[in-house]
């Protein structure tokens, strides 16, 4: 036995004092090891969508319902069926309409508690009672205990359980054990969540999204770009403050930052009337949707122009300040010819819908005014003063990274820049190369400096890594040669809002490129599975979201409505269980008020990716894995006990 193997087993002995606690424990985990694995879900492109995510979260993308189809089977109607699973999803509102509905209520409570219960039997067969009994609410944990574990000693078990239901009923905390029934089962039939990037943006909630992941059981999340720009702008980057209020003000969400997270955007508002008061603004319409309050539509697009102009001008001085990042071409408001209306790009003349910017001198395009440093500096002080934004990105940062590597899978949110003949393509960060994985982990680093760096330009580098890895040509994250927001607001030629995808794209049923993908990894390239976001599928035009013969599998299916009309369905989903993977397309959520009064469950057409030769068990697992490392040792610390090496505690 070495000095450091020494080390741990004196460690492990202040746990484990005796041979018979370190035996009993060998034991336990062993057992565990022969369980089948836990259910794991992935969402990716929610983009604020939190009603949908919401209902999507509480079935499992329609696990609670099969749960339910193989408990009962033909023994309950199909209405039945969906009363049980709304009940489920949204116990507190559904309790609400029965108690105020139901003619003979007690009934009802009885039978819905058997039916729950035995639900919950089903959901937790594959834990241990251990893992159940952690994740039993606190005030009915020993009833539910009793009523879902089996009681050989009792011959009369109907009666026993049924005077157990009786009795909850009896003093009135039928309703409260309802609850606490339903969320369990919601708690147990998924056992870990995988977010693959995307949170924020378009839609009006991802604050509410965020609150929700900050209390979920077991969970992580792969950065996408959207979620990158928001983490910068919490960190202090101007260029990532400017983008984010620009896309909010573009969907009719700057609610979101308002009221979501409590941001004052009044210097941005003051300064835009001010300054806009008499421009011409046509170019910077808002896509509001139903929610909008169109009384703020004349103010909220001013401060869309206000705050593109500022973006612009903030974009041009970090590609200054960073030549490496070969971004040249997105610096354009030097290229304006204001005289004649037209702006030159690649030796081309492009008439300009609009130059009328006030705050453009174009001897100094870039320079900001004096007014526009207080409104930008105000708002950096705002952003990185929000309790609650600086939560959710700690969050993030502690929940997430570039890329996830989970049971054999490898999660991403964009791709694996390449090179159009499949080989990686280098990319320069400060000064040196980098493809592949090491390409991620570098990225990664920097901008986790941008956060939490305390040195000064140590930070700020990072902040300029986190704008890059949101729009720069080299971003796993973003993919594409460029961001075209300045043409799509100022050139009528829809020529030049191409972006061009990178070459991954182009290559997602090679095999050969797929199979290095994941040896760069470290993966197995015949038996692991690549998870992506970032692209929608285009389901509408017959594309699939399986490639390459099911090693990757692009789940990003049009979650957020601004998507729903290119690519014909409301997202994909991804459930990964012990006997196989299964991709789930979503028909749209109409609203939560007509799931639970309608009892309308999202309609989800299911795909059988790949059924296991086996049942996966726990020991196949990364958790697996882990467990045989303690039993190991385990193991040494007994026999080192049994020889006298260490001494137990008497």
């Amino acid at each position: 036995m070495n000095e450091m193997e020494q080390k741990v087993l004196k460690t492990l002995s202040h746990q484990y004092k005796t041979q018979a606690a370190a035996a009993t424990e060998i034991i336990n985990l062993q057992s565990i090891l022969n369980l089948p694995k836990g259910t794991e879900h992935f969402l990716t492109d929610i983009h604020g969508e939190y009603e949908q995510f919401n209902h999507v979260l509480k079935n499992g993308s329609g696990s609670v319902r099969r749960k339910i189809d193989e408990e009962f089977g033909n023994t309950i109607s199909n209405k039945d069926k969906k009363s049980l699973a709304t009940l489920i999803y949204y116990p507190e509102s559904k309790l609400e309409i029965v108690e105020r509905e139901e003619d003979n209520l007690e009934d009802w409570y009885k039978i819905s508690l058997h039916r729950l219960v035995q639900v919950i039997k089903r959901v937790s067969s594959k834990y241990t009672r251990s893992k159940v009994r952690k994740a039993l609410p606190k005030d009915f944990a020993y009833v539910i205990e009793e009523l879902i574990t089996e009681k050989e000693e009792i011959q009369d078990k109907e009666a026993y359980y049924n005077e157990i239901i009786h009795t909850i009923i009896r003093i009135g905390r039928a309703p409260q054990f309802i609850i606490a029934l339903s969320h369990l089962i919601q708690r147990l039939v998924i056992d870990h969540l995988h977010i693959v990037g995307d949170i924020y943006d378009r839609g009006p909630g991802p604050h509410i999204i965020m609150d929700t992941l900050c209390e979920y059981h077991s969970v992580d999340v792969q950065w996408g770009n959207h979620d990158m720009v928001w983490m910068g702008a919490a960190a202090g980057s101007l260029a990532c403050i400017a983008n984010v209020i620009r896309m909010s003000a573009r969907y009719g969400n700057l609610a979101t930052l308002e009221d979501g997270y409590g941001i004052n955007l009044l210097p941005l508002a003051t300064f835009a009337l001010e300054t806009y008061e008499n421009t011409n603004c046509d170019a910077f319409t808002i896509k509001f949707n139903t929610d909008y309050n169109t009384k703020d539509l004349g103010l909220d697009t001013k401060m869309h122009k206000a705050i593109a102009i500022l973006q612009f001008k903030l974009e041009g001085q970090l590609v200054m300040r960073h030549p490496e990042f070969h971004m040249e071409d997105r610096m354009l408001l030097h290229r304006i010819d204001f005289e004649r209306r037209i702006i030159t790009l690649d030796g081309k003349e492009y008439p300009m819908k609009d130059v009328d910017l006030p705050t453009v001198d174009p001897e100094h395009p870039y320079e900001l005014t004096e007014e526009e440093s207080k409104v930008m500096l105000r708002l950096q002080q705002v952003f990185m003063r929000c309790e609650k934004l600086q939560r959710h990105v700690k969050f993030l940062f502690s929940k997430g990274g570039m890329y996830k590597i989970y049971n054999g899978n490898l999660l991403y949110h964009g791709c694996v820049p390449l090179n159009p003949d499949g080989s990686f393509m280098q990319v320069e960060i400060c000064g040196k190369e980098y493809c592949g994985k090491a390409l991620y982990d570098i990225l990664e680093y920097y901008a986790r400096r941008g956060y939490y760096a305390k040195d000064t330009k140590e930070r700020a580098l990072g902040q300029d890594m986190i704008w890059y890895i949101w729009a720069g040509p080299g971003s796993p994250v973003f993919g594409k040669a460029k961001m075209a927001t300045f043409e799509r607001y100022f050139l009528e030629d829809k020529n030049t809002h191409a972006e061009e995808k990178n070459s991954y794209y182009k290559l997602l049923e090679n095999e050969e490129v797929i199979g290095k993908i994941l040896e760069e990894f470290g993966l197995d390239k015949i038996d692991a599975h690549i998870v992506n976001g970032h692209v929608p599928v285009e389901q509408i035009h017959g594309e699939s979201p399986i490639k390459c013969g099911g090693k990757l599998l692009i789940i990003d299916g049009g979650f957020s409505k601004a998507y729903q009309k290119k690519t014909g369905i409301a997202g994909y989903t991804l459930v990964c269980n012990s006997r196989g993977m299964r991709l789930v397309a979503h028909e749209p959520f109409e609203s939560t008020e007509a799931a639970i009064i309608k009892e309308s469950d999202i309609f989800s057409d299911s795909v059988v990716v790949e059924n296991f030769p086996r049942r996966k068990l726990v020991a196949d697992t990364d958790t697996g894995k882990e467990i045989q490392e303690n039993i190991f040792y385990l193991e040494e610390l007994l026999e080192a006990y049994r020889e006298g090496t260490i001494m137990e505690e008497v």
